[in-house]
């Protein structure tokens, strides 16, 4: 079974301490969602997950395996893969090579027939098959974020974390992305879902963690988090505008 456990981490910045024992489990294929405001320390948690930034103190383990100190394709092998909320594809490349790259980076010697038919594969399931030979800088930016999954998906993580996939995606598209979120958390995959979306978060999440200037203030099902004092102090608000968003 898929477990990420996060204990105790700690990040500073020169004198700012952006998180401050930050814990928690994911066990199983778990849809999560993280929110906070801004500057509460989403991105510093995502970037010490995938290995980009070292934490202080505190340890990450997914799957039994120590990860807090390896690299960010080290950690990718060992099965922890994120999305970028400012999409990173080679847009000089076609979707088909893109999707190649991650392949290729994860076993070098992988036959190119195999490599080719995951890469169809994964296009059949984002229904972007007849887009294989387009070149990634003539997508919308909703099949940009598709395209980013998809190469994800080339990786075969067990915990995916998506960053901000709905932002700048027309509202069509968004419920497109939806159903690919649900269906790859129901085939197995534990997803860490980051997004000021409100809907989005609620509509998808069964738990969702909550941070605050670097402290995690809730852990808890989304009812639980929406009617929580503290969160409704420092992040959704009190007014009824604000909580009818979020219904």
């Amino acid at each position: 079974m898929i477990e990420l456990e996060v204990k105790n981490l700690n990040k500073r910045f020169g004198g700012l301490h952006v998180l401050k024992d930050v814990s928690f489990n994911v066990k199983g294929a778990e849809l999560i969602g993280l929110i906070g405001p801004n500057g509460a320390g989403k991105t510093t948690l995502t970037n010490i997950l995938d290995g980009a930034i070292k934490p202080n103190s505190g340890t990450v383990y997914l799957n039994g395996e120590r990860i807090d100190q390896l690299a960010p394709f080290e950690v990718a092998k060992v099965g922890l893969g994120r999305t970028f909320q400012v999409t990173r594809s080679f847009r000089r490349m076609t979707v088909l090579e893109n999707l190649y790259v991650p392949a290729l980076a994860k076993d070098v010697v992988a036959h190119q027939s195999e490599v080719m038919e995951k890469a169809l594969d994964v296009l059949e399931f984002l229904t972007m098959r007849h887009l294989r030979n387009e070149y990634a800088q003539a997508l919308s930016g909703g099949q940009q974020k598709l395209l980013e999954l998809g190469r994800l998906l080339m990786l075969d993580p067990d915990v995916i974390i998506l960053d901000e996939p709905f932002a700048g995606v027309h509202p069509k598209l968004m419920e497109i992305i939806y159903g690919y979120i649900r269906r790859v958390n129901e085939e197995g995959k534990a997803i860490i879902l980051i997004s000021h979306q409100m809907d989005s978060i609620f509509t998808l999440c069964k738990r969702l963690l909550v941070l605050n200037y670097g402290d995690l203030i809730a852990d808890g099902t989304p009812d639980e988090v929406k009617h929580d004092p503290i969160v409704i102090d420092a992040y959704l608000g009190t007014d009824e505008e604000e909580e009818v968003e979020v219904e």
